[in-house]
């Protein structure tokens, strides 16, 4: 009993190591973006419905969204030995933001996630370029040290792009197929108030088409 009890133990554990590494190795950076109905908001999460699954992603200010309206929320799964979390932002350019800040050593998802509840995206760029600490300061969880430390390390390295991602539900499916064919987010940023969103996707898609090889 004792020998099939220890090599039951020990199969768990071979496991559970196989697994974490697999997850470490695969499963990291799985969703790009999730859309579907908020069914829940709580202080700190948000669960989005797609397709009969409730995924649980934290953001960072849940009471942003509105439940039972639709949303396409920009995604990382973020994955360590003990811990697996999706992260999700409502535009692509936060979520851009977010990947640049928990990549500066010593801000980890949660630093990152206070400070983009707080401050805009265009805001923290600017703070980061002019080296203004003491904005950065302000964030809780953000000392002297960390606000010196994100300034070395992001400076030069981060833009404000504003995002061109309307929030008709067509008009996302029409940048993301402009995108798709290769047209930068500067291009269908200029093209894209001149739609009628009554119009059909496929005649949208067309219309933007020709806006754009003027």
């Amino acid at each position: 009993m004792i020998k099939i009890l220890l090599y039951y133990k020990n199969e768990v554990l071979l496991f559970k190591k196989t697994l974490k590494y697999d997850i470490i190795n695969r499963v990291n950076f799985m969703y790009g973006y999730i859309k579907g109905i908020i069914t829940r908001i709580t202080p700190k999460n948000i669960i989005c419905e797609n397709n009969g699954i409730g995924y649980l992603i934290t953001v960072p200010n849940p009471y942003s969204y509105k439940e039972k309206n639709e949303y396409t929320i920009y995604t990382h799964q973020y994955v360590r030995e003990d811990q697996i979390e999706l992260y999700g932002f409502l535009k692509e350019e936060e979520k851009e933001l977010f990947l640049k800040l928990i990549s500066v050593s010593g801000i980890g998802p949660k630093s990152a996630l206070s400070i983009l509840a707080t401050g805009s995206v265009r805001e923290i760029c600017e703070a980061i370029e002019a080296r203004n600490d003491v904005y950065l300061r302000k964030f809780p969880g953000i000392g002297p040290k960390a606000s010196q430390q994100i300034i070395l390390d992001l400076k030069g390295k981060v833009s404000f792009e504003p995002s061109v991602i309307s929030p008709a539900s067509k008009l996302d499916d029409v940048c993301d197929a402009l995108i798709a064919l290769g047209y930068s987010k500067k291009e269908i940023t200029k093209i894209i108030s001149k739609l009628d969103a009554s119009l059909e996707i496929a005649d949208l898609i067309k219309l933007s088409l020709k806006l754009l090889t003027k």
